[in-house]
C-alpha cells in the first residue's frame, strides 16, 4: 500500500471527511469535526517524516501491533492506543485495510448519540446544519480573535500609562525632610 491507495480506501468508508492539518498531514474523520466528528487516521505526506501513517489501533490490538518491526506508538496519541507505521511495508495491505476499517468502526461507536443523530440526517438537512455550524464557529473564532486583540491593546495601554506615571514621578521633587524639634 502507499499514501494514494490508503487515501482512496479511507475516503470510501462511510461518513469519512478529510482535512489537511499540521503541515503535510491528511486527517481522516468519522463525520465532520464541525459537528463533533472524531479522527481515526492520519496520513503523513511529508517525505522527510519518520512515519507514513498513524491510526487508532484500540486497546486490544495496540500491544500486539507494536511487536511488528516498523510499527511504533504514535507520538502524542499512544496513550489512546494509536500506532504509527514507519514504512508502508510494515504490514500487509489487506491487514492494514482491516485495521483501518476497525479504527473507523471503533471511532464511530465512541461518538455521542447526538453526533450520530446529526450524521444520520438526510444529506440536504445535514449540509444545511453543517453550513450553519461552520458559520457559527467562524463567528465565534472572529469574536475570540477580537477579544484577544482588545486584551492585548489594553495591556499595551496599561504599560504606557505605567511608564508615564513612572516618568512623571521622577520629575516631581521630593518634599524636604523636616528636622526634629527639641523642646
Amino acid at each position: 500500500m502507499d499514501a494514494e491507495n490508503a487515501r482512496n480506501f479511507l475516503r470510501k468508508l462511510p461518513l469519512v471527511e478529510e482535512t489537511m492539518q499540521w503541515g503535510e498531514n491528511l486527517v481522516f474523520w468519522v463525520g465532520d469535526k464541525a459537528v463533533g466528528g472524531k479522527m481515526f487516521a492520519v496520513l503523513n505526506l511529508d517525505a522527510d517524516s519518520w512515519a507514513v501513517m498513524s491510526f487508532s489501533a484500540g486497546p486490544e490490538r495496540f500491544h500486539e501491533l507494536l511487536e511488528n518491526e516498523g510499527i511504533v506508538p504514535a507520538p502524542y496519541m499512544a496513550r489512546i492506543h494509536w500506532v504509527a507505521l514507519e514504512r508502508w511495508d510494515a504490514i500487509p495491505a489487506a491487514e492494514l485495510q482491516r485495521l483501518l476499517r476497525a479504527a473507523h468502526e471503533r471511532t464511530y461507536e465512541k461518538l455521542p448519540k447526538r453526533t450520530k443523530d446529526v450524521l444520520a440526517l438526510p444529506p440536504k438537512d445535514f449540509q444545511q446544519l453543517l453550513k450553519a455550524r461552520k458559520k457559527l464557529l467562524a463567528t465565534k473564532a472572529r469574536q475570540e480573535a477580537a477579544a484577544k486583540a482588545a486584551a492585548l491593546e489594553a495591556r499595551k495601554d496599561a504599560a504606557k500609562a505605567k511608564a508615564a506615571i513612572a516618568k512623571t514621578a521622577k520629575k516631581v521633587p521630593k518634599p524636604a525632610k523636616q528636622g526634629s524639634r527639641s523642646r
